[in-house]
């Protein structure tokens, strides 16, 4: 067993300036822990079959589901259903870090609506 942190995961880099680490890359179950600075925020998108929780380690983050926007602290997530439109924002003064658990894996699973 290797314990898995951000400082021995494989990283990689998305948007503008955001960070994401594989913690758990398997076919059947994915967690990745993500790093979001203010102001940045990902393409509102679906996955068809992955379905994803979202849990708050620290910051603010919002969440865009179709027309509803929901705000998300420290300690708290958000269920994502397979088909479900979704955008992942920082609109607050500082970094928002997050864990984003997918089962499956929604590498591959993904289409962008914008």
């Amino acid at each position: 067993m290797i314990k898995n942190s951000t400082s021995n995961a494989e990283h990689y880099k998305w948007g503008e300036n955001c960070d994401g680490w594989h913690l758990l890359k398997r076919d059947d179950v994915s967690v990745i822990q993500e790093l979001v600075p203010p102001g940045q925020a990902e393409v509102n998108h679906l996955h068809n079959v992955s379905r994803q929780f979202f849990y708050i380690l620290a910051g603010t983050g919002t969440m865009r589901i179709g027309e509803e926007t929901i705000t998300l602290s420290s300690g708290e997530g958000l269920e994502i259903p397979p088909g479900t439109a979704h955008q992942f924002r920082n609109d607050s003064g500082e970094d928002v870090s997050f864990l984003v658990i997918s089962t499956p894996k929604s590498h591959g699973d993904r289409i962008n609506l914008d």
